[in-house]
């Protein structure tokens, strides 16, 4: 994969004299993201007057800032054939719906076969971006809708947009119990103190804030939709445990799995083949990134949920049949 090299230059006006020069450049350059505009200024990438500054040194009306970097390639990630499941694409940006079973990011363990591999044999400039684009995360075996800027520019503006909270990120959720109302959940979380491959509510962990409303309900679990304002790792599980309704499915945070009293062998077996947290990630909402226009796309229940899901729904009309009988 070859490195693309970026030549940009500005020259500073009166209203970015006397600030920083990490500060004026962010200014300046609104498209690259501080922390590598600050990386560039220590390598000597980014000058002054031709000159190298530091980050803190204040600049004058007049200065010239000159970029002259490269944005070099991973070499250590490799491309792999991959079917993926593209929702929206354009130039600027790419939304894919993610299977179950697929890790995102290469790690311990992980480190071909994940999203980020096929991201990268479908869209190989995608090599030049931070973690090859991908915006935010899912689960290994959370389904959904991500999304993946594909320049430096989209990048730096949707990473900007997660941070400030404007990438509305809604999923469904079937949660074991009958909640009979929605709610908030705002508990702060961090690494759980014994069990550190888990989080858990903690004091003093960071701020985590999760909305939740009612869509269907069945005799022993219901299918609820989530928004965040937060996104911390696991945070949906974590908040629907904490309030005793653990996700189905989620080995992790929730234990087996509970069928209802009396019910159907096709339904507890259903419930006992299910593998993986039954979370969906099924709308996000954003401003592109070029245009400014609104972007929203939907994305329906994976097959797996939706059985699940119908089982229950047969039941429940059983059970009400049986009930109203007696």
């Amino acid at each position: 994969m070859q490195d693309a090299r970026i030549i940009r230059r500005a020259v500073v006006t009166e209203s970015f004299a006397g600030l920083r020069l990490d500060r004026a450049a962010a200014g300046l350059f609104p498209d690259i993201s501080r922390s590598r505009l600050q990386l560039w200024i220590k390598s000597g990438d980014l000058t002054v007057n031709s000159r190298n500054m530091k980050q803190k040194d204040r600049l004058q009306a007049g200065d010239v800032i000159e970029i002259d970097a490269e944005l070099a390639a991973d070499d250590e990630l490799t491309a792999e054939a991959m079917d993926l499941d593209v929702r929206y694409e354009d130039e600027h940006f790419l939304i894919v719906n993610k299977p179950e079973n697929l890790v995102v990011h290469p790690a311990a363990g992980h480190h071909e076969g994940t999203l980020l591999n096929g991201l990268l044999h479908s869209f190989p400039e995608l090599a030049q971006l931070p973690r090859a684009g991908i915006i935010h995360r899912l689960d290994k075996d959370t389904t959904g809708l991500m999304l993946i800027a594909r320049t430096l520019r989209a990048h730096t503006d949707l990473v900007r947009q997660l941070q400030e909270r404007r990438i509305e990120r809604v999923y469904q959720a079937l949660v074991h119990g009958v909640l009979t109302a929605g709610g908030t959940v705002d508990q702060p979380m961090g690494r759980h103190p014994v069990h550190r491959t888990r989080m858990a509510i903690v004091e003093g962990g960071k701020p985590a804030r999760t909305h939740y409303r009612v869509l269907e309900r069945f005799r022993a679990h219901t299918l609820i939709e989530i928004s965040l304002e937060t996104g911390r790792t696991h945070q949906i599980r974590v908040h629907v445990a904490w309030l005793g309704y653990p996700v189905t499915g989620d080995r992790t945070y929730g234990g087996r799995p509970k069928p209802p009293a009396a019910c159907p062998a096709e339904l507890a077996a259903a419930l006992g083949a299910f593998h993986r947290q039954a979370l969906h990630a099924c709308r996000l909402s954003l401003t592109h990134p070029e245009t400014r226009k609104k972007v929203s796309i939907n994305m329906e229940l994976p097959t797996d949920m939706q059985n699940l899901l119908e089982l229950m729904r047969q039941d429940s009309q059983t059970q009400g049949d049986a009930d109203a009988g007696a």
